[in-house]
């Protein structure tokens, strides 16, 4: 499925594992790995038994440590070539952000500039205490995608968003939650566990209910001439003509756990 050897896809139960394999660069994410991501989503996205997507990195020194420097002087040598890297990684960047199914990135060690984008396109982010931010463009002489730069703007604002790109300083696992760049922060050693409760918690739920409010969430951070209001009124339209809404009011009256199937 994956189409490069950077990248690991698996399925395990209700989850889809995506997780970046580049550990001798610090998951920093290439070209291909790029390339690979839609398609992991994609299937992913098709598949009824994954109800919800983990973005991780390979070892324990990162997540994704940002763009693969050393790819530049091949992939980004000529304007042409520099606009085709672009686009090919924001595709990869649309697939996460676009994922009708939750997706949350589990953040051990580094996250950092292109690493932080994809973090910042989940729906949640929990990170060990050991895990460091920060967006070095400025220290590169990169121009950050308006893209990232409005992600920034939406989860913190403009003013902590400048301090982050104009110093290109780290920021440590407590103060990325201070900012609200992070849900939750979690020893090392727990990080997996607690991973894996919200994706316990998230599964056991009504799929198309939580597709209604992913649908409601992100049009409501969009402009508003941009906002597919149709779509998000038939979202929530199905989940009142789902078996699904009949389970959930029979478990209620009978005083058990509903069996949801995401019909």
């Amino acid at each position: 499925m994956a189409t490069s050897e950077r990248m690991i896809a698996r399925k395990e139960g209700a989850i889809g594992w995506m997780i970046f394999n580049n550990p001798e660069r610090r998951n920093a994410l290439s070209l291909d790995m790029w390339e690979a991501v839609p398609v992991i989503l994609a299937d992913f996205g098709a598949d009824p038994k994954v109800r919800v997507v983990v973005l991780a990195g390979a070892g324990d020194r990162a997540f994704a440590s940002g763009a693969d420097i050393s790819q530049f002087e091949r992939t980004r040598a000529t304007p042409e070539s520099a606009a085709r890297s672009t686009e090919i990684g924001s595709r990869g960047r649309a697939a996460i952000a676009q994922c009708e199914k939750p997706t949350i990135a589990m953040i051990r060690g580094y996250c950092l500039g292109g690493g932080m984008a994809v973090a910042l396109d989940c729906d949640l982010r929990v990170a060990s205490e050991d895990a460091r931010f920060g967006i070095p463009a400025a220290k590169l002489g990169i121009g950050y995608a308006f893209e990232g730069v409005k992600a920034i703007c939406d989860l913190i604002g403009p003013a902590r968003g400048k301090e982050m790109l104009f110093t290109g300083r780290h920021f440590d696992a407590q103060e990325a939650l201070h900012l609200g760049l992070v849900n939750r922060v979690v020893p090392g050693a727990g990080l997996e566990g607690a991973v894996r409760a919200w994706t316990d918690a998230i599964a056991r739920n009504a799929p198309l209910s939580i597709v209604a409010a992913k649908k409601a969430f992100n049009a409501a951070v969009q402009d508003p001439q941009d906002r597919d209001m149709k779509a998000v009124r038939a979202a929530a339209a199905a989940c009142m003509a789902s078996e699904d809404f009949k389970e959930g009011r029979r478990a209620f009256m009978d005083k058990r756990a509903p069996l949801f199937r995401g019909v």
